[in-house]
């Protein structure tokens, strides 16, 4: 091994020129002038554009007055009497297999049964929701009416 073949381990530390023949002078390397030139100035993001055209989703989406609950599908009982028979059972089930609602993504919704049309059949109605006027027709007609407040557990079964 000769000196002049003897390499360092680590390179020589140069300093960085400025100026004119150097690599960092001037301008150092921001271009010419402009906002993006200055210290501190900054582009605003464009995703942030994007972000605040977006309507606010917080909660429960656009809309914070909607209700959480599904509604309910209202039912006369001038329909039930056409299409039930006499002594039969009146459930969300029952309504939706003669075709009267309709699931929602496989979901039944809740049934309120109102005093529209006349009933002259014995029907015994259980988890729907029923007004007070259908009710008192129910029972005049012969029928029985299970506790409205019971319904959310039948639905669930």
């Amino acid at each position: 091994m000769q000196i002049h073949n003897i390499k360092r381990k680590t390179k020589n530390k140069t300093q960085a020129s400025v100026g004119r023949g150097g690599k960092r002078g001037k301008t150092s390397g921001r271009g010419t002038k402009g906002q993006k030139a200055r210290a501190g100035g900054k582009l605003r993001p464009e995703v942030r554009d994007f972000i605040k055209r977006i309507p606010k989703m917080r909660g429960r989406g656009k809309s914070s007055n909607k209700s959480i609950y599904a509604k309910s599908v209202s039912v006369n009982l001038g329909v039930i009497d056409k299409i039930f028979s006499n002594g039969d059972s009146v459930t969300p089930a029952t309504l939706t297999q003669k075709g009267l609602i309709t699931t929602h993504r496989g979901v039944r919704p809740f049934v309120k049964i109102l005093a529209g049309g006349e009933i002259t059949k014995k029907l015994s109605v259980s988890g729907c929701f029923v007004s007070v006027s259908a009710k008192a027709l129910i029972e005049k007609a012969g029928g029985n009416v299970l506790d409205g407040s019971k319904a959310k557990e039948i639905v669930a079964k």
